[in-house]
């Protein structure tokens, strides 16, 4: 029997929604097909940070690691979803623990919407309070993922979360969308591009059924 796939990851077009004063995406033909010429070639623009993204150390640390220089292990492999539905401004660790046992995989998505708004910037988004982070990495836990646009909150200027994962060594996904997910463990597959300079990097995040 196949495994059950789920897509985690928005739509990317014009709409998406993205941080005000980031770029938003947008797409240019370079070449049509005509007489004369065979194909469709367009040329893209857009924020690393568009749709379902990992951010690079790069990102929060003025001497971090580009994303393309990222060990891709941390994006592949087990991982639990935990609902903490409604949850805001952060989610605290009474509102995970419900679903942390001693088989806790190195992997955590926690989602905080009931209906992810995929087609609109949500400046009130959930984050992580930087105490939760810093009790995940203490079990284990080597990648965090959330359904909001940022582990912190959208207004953060010190981005304590952030400052964590960077103390903590760990990874992150964000804007991810977990609506159709019931809680439980998956297999994650969420691979970054190898952008050599660049901060962080769109994924094509997927869940997959451990059977």
């Amino acid at each position: 029997m196949a495994r059950q796939l789920w897509d985690i990851s928005p739509p990317v077009h014009a709409g998406s929604p993205v941080f005000p004063g980031d770029a938003r995406y947008e797409q240019r033909w370079a070449a049509s097909i005509a007489p004369g010429c065979p194909v469709n070639v367009s040329t893209i623009t857009l924020s690393p940070h568009t749709g379902a993204h990992a951010d690079a150390p790069l990102h929060y640390d003025a001497h971090g690691a580009t994303v393309g220089a990222l060990d891709l292990a941390p994006f592949l492999g087990p991982c639990r979803v935990i609902h903490a539905i409604g949850i805001a401004p952060l989610v605290q660790w009474q509102h995970i623990d419900h679903a942390i046992d001693t088989r806790l995989p190195p992997r955590v998505l926690v989602r905080t919407y009931e209906r992810m708004p995929a087609g609109a910037w949500d400046g009130a988004l959930a984050a992580y309070a930087p105490q939760t982070i810093e009790r995940l990495a203490d079990l284990g836990v080597t990648l965090v993922g959330i359904d909001t646009a940022s582990i912190d909150p959208a207004d953060s200027k010190s981005l304590d979360s952030h400052q964590v994962i960077r103390r903590r060594g760990l990874r992150v996904l964000e804007n991810l969308v977990l609506d159709d997910v019931p809680e439980g463990d998956y297999e994650l597959i969420a691979l970054p591009l190898k952008l050599t300079t660049a901060d962080a990097s769109p994924v094509r995040a997927i869940l997959r059924s451990l059977t």
